[in-house]
């Protein structure tokens, strides 16, 4: 497949991960339990489908990029494996701790934001 074609495929992971656990956090910012949630199930889907295609979509990034580093990464992309690792695990936050719902939704934008410009400037 082309670069664009894993591109597209790692944006779709990524748009999903964020819808579901967009929706989650403000569920549960509106004082709601995950029980009077009815769409639980479908966010919990879009969160764990989402973070199997962005991560497949990233490695096919990685193979098309031929990166010459001795069979070590460079650490802008060990901080998108890492941040990978934190949207995977932000799933448990909104229905349990429900005062950081709100706040989850503020974080979760420059999280995207963190992880769109460590890919596109290559910092390290």
């Amino acid at each position: 497949m082309s670069y664009l074609a894993y591109k597209l495929i790692h944006l779709l992971g990524i748009f999903s991960m964020l819808a579901g656990l967009g929706g989650m956090a403000a569920h549960a910012a509106a004082g709601h339990a995950k029980e009077d949630n009815k769409n639980h199930r479908t966010l919990m889907f879009l969160h764990g489908f989402g973070a199997l295609v962005a991560l497949t979509g990233g490695f096919g990034l990685l193979a098309r990029l031929e990166l010459e580093s001795d069979g070590v990464f460079p650490g802008w992309i060990w901080t998108k494996l890492g941040l990978w690792l934190v949207f995977g695990g932000l799933v448990a936050i909104p229905y349990r701790k429900q005062t950081l719902a709100r706040n989850l939704l503020f974080i979760l934008p420059v999280l995207a934001f963190l992880g769109a410009y460590l890919a596109n400037y290559k910092p390290f």
